[in-house]
Order: C-alpha cells, then structure tokens, then sequence
C-alpha cells in the first residue's frame, strides 16, 4: 500500500493493502449469487515463475456506507480449530510491529499466500485455512475475491508459501465468495472474502494442513496477532510475517479492529488472532488484514467479524 497518497474529497482515502497500480476490468461471467462466484481455471497457469511475478497491487479505497457490522453485545459464536502441526519454538515476541515469523507451530501450514487473476494481470493477498462443514474453507479479505465490480479468476491458495515452492500444493477454488456488503457495494466495514477449495491428492485442505478456530461477535480491545505474506517494499512475499499488540476499534471512518504493524501489499487477508499461543501457532481468527490510512503509517485495520461475516462463512462451509 501507497501510504504517501493525499486525501480523496471531502473524507481521508484508505488504502487497500493489495499490491502495484490496476485499472478496472471487464465485468467476469456472472455468478449464481451475488455474493459468490463459480471459479474457473486455467490449468498450469500458477507457475513458481508467475507466483514470483505476482504483483501486490496498490489500491485507493474509502469506507463504503453499508450497514455497520453487528454490535459487540450480539452474541458469540466461536468455532474450534481442526488440529495442526506439531509446536516448535516460538520468538516470545509481544508487542511486535513487524518481523518474519519464526516460531514454528500450525499458522505456517494454515496460513499461505492467495493467488489469482485481475482483468490482464496477475496479483496476490494473503489467507488462512479454518475449521468449516466442508473442510475446505479458505478465508481473506473481500478484495482479494472482487474488486472494482469484477470477480477474480484462477483463484489458488498455497498454504507455507515459500518464494515460488507450494510445499503443500496449490489449491484451486471452486467457488469464492464475500459478505452481501463488499458484494454490492465494496463497503470496507466488510471486507471479508472465503474460498471453498478442491481436495487435493485425495484430501481435503484441512486435513492436509489443518485449520484455525474462528470466532463472530468477539467484542474488541484484545491483544491480537496478525499474519500475511507482505510482497511490497521493504518485504518481497517470501516469508510468513508478523505483528502483535494490544487492539483498538477504528475511531475514525469505519467499525474495524487497528493494530500497530508495518506489513505492506500482499499481506491482505492475512488472519488477526486472539487468544493466539505462539507455541502451538494455534488461535482463534477474529479479523483479516483489511486497510491503512494513508496518514497513519504502520497502522493496520481488519473488519469486525459480525453476523454478516458469519453469514458469509455459513455460505461457504455449506457449499
């Protein structure tokens, strides 16, 4: 993300934290819903050359004026992570503004780079495999699943990314879908995308990989950690990075959770955890890297998980 852009009118732009500059596409083949997308592929298209080459795009975006998420006061819903990996030894680090991960533990299975493509171009995000019905859920940000009105296309995920390798394989999506929000109108109070992914070698994502717990309605102020593969200056998109901190809710155009972190584009749709244990690298996802204010340098917002992201999720564990 270009954090040096000036305002746009009358309100502070924010800016997407995809990657490089994109110029609108032609509308994809419609989908069955218009909040999903049946994905189609390109067979071979994801080479390590083209994951290397994979642009993270920069994007100017400013709050929609959808329905804010669910109170803090609804309900909670959690759901429990699927098991992971075995621990392995953990940086201790707490609060951390930005650092590659070193710990070990089932966020470096779960959590992997996002490919696909844009009109004519070739970009990537960030994603994270949760526990779901189908187990074969993947979970990012809304515009790294439609942006500017166009559904992305030759959608993978590839968990453990690791500077071209997919050591677990890639992962191609049948189906991608976002909240009814970012669907309609790109509101970035919801910017919240799924993917339902094809087995693999005969299994499903998480049983290959495992999956995270996630939770709705967790209220905010918490001590999170937030995990994405940034790819724009000074990161390159090769290794799983970090921040962690004590949260805070936006103050300012949206109902989004803020941490302190440097992570720049590629890194959308990375998962935000509470209650993370960094032996284990077992947490429970409340949130995906979302946005930063231009005026607010290494600071990261992500959407509050309400009922109209539990709404998205149940579209897509059951589908």
């Amino acid at each position: 993300m270009n954090r040096h852009r000036t305002a746009a009118s009358v309100l502070m732009a924010a800016g997407a934290l995809i990657a490089g500059a994109l110029t609108a596409a032609a509308p994809s083949a419609a989908a069955d819903s218009p909040a999903s997308f049946q994905q189609q592929h390109t067979q071979g298209f994801w080479t390590a050359e083209r994951m290397r080459g994979a642009a993270p795009l920069d994007v100017t975006a400013a709050p929609g004026t959808g329905r804010a998420p669910a109170a803090a006061t609804a309900a909670p819903t959690a759901i429990a992570p699927t098991a992971a990996s075995a621990a392995a030894a953990s940086p201790a680090s707490f609060p951390q503004a930005g650092g590659a991960w070193t710990g070990g533990g089932a966020v470096v299975k779960t959590s992997g780079r996002v490919f696909f493509t844009f009109g004519d171009r070739t970009a990537s995000c960030s994603g994270d495999s949760i526990t779901s019905a189908n187990g074969s859920t993947v979970i990012t940000a809304g515009h790294c699943v439609k942006y500017q009105g166009t559904w992305h296309t030759n959608w993978i995920f590839v968990p453990g990314y690791e500077n071209g390798n997919a050591p677990y394989g890639q992962w191609s999506a049948t189906k991608t879908f976002a909240t009814d929000q970012w669907a309609a109108s790109e509101d970035m109070n919801m910017d919240v995308g799924l993917a339902v992914v094809a087995p693999l070698n005969g299994q499903k994502l998480s049983q290959a990989v495992g999956a995270q717990g996630i939770l709705f309605n967790g209220g905010y102020n918490k001590k999170m950690y937030s995990f994405g593969f940034p790819a724009a200056a000074p990161y390159d998109g090769t290794k799983l990075v970090y921040c962690s901190g004590n949260t805070g809710k936006d103050f300012l155009l949206t109902k989004d959770h803020g941490l302190g972190c440097n992570m720049t584009g590629g890194s959308s749709g990375g998962p935000w955890f509470q209650d993370f244990n960094e032996a284990t690298g077992l947490g429970t996802q409340v949130s995906v890297n979302s946005f930063g204010y231009t005026f607010l340098p290494n600071r990261m917002f992500g959407p509050y998980f309400g009922n109209e992201a539990k709404a998205a999720y149940d579209k897509a564990q059951n589908s």
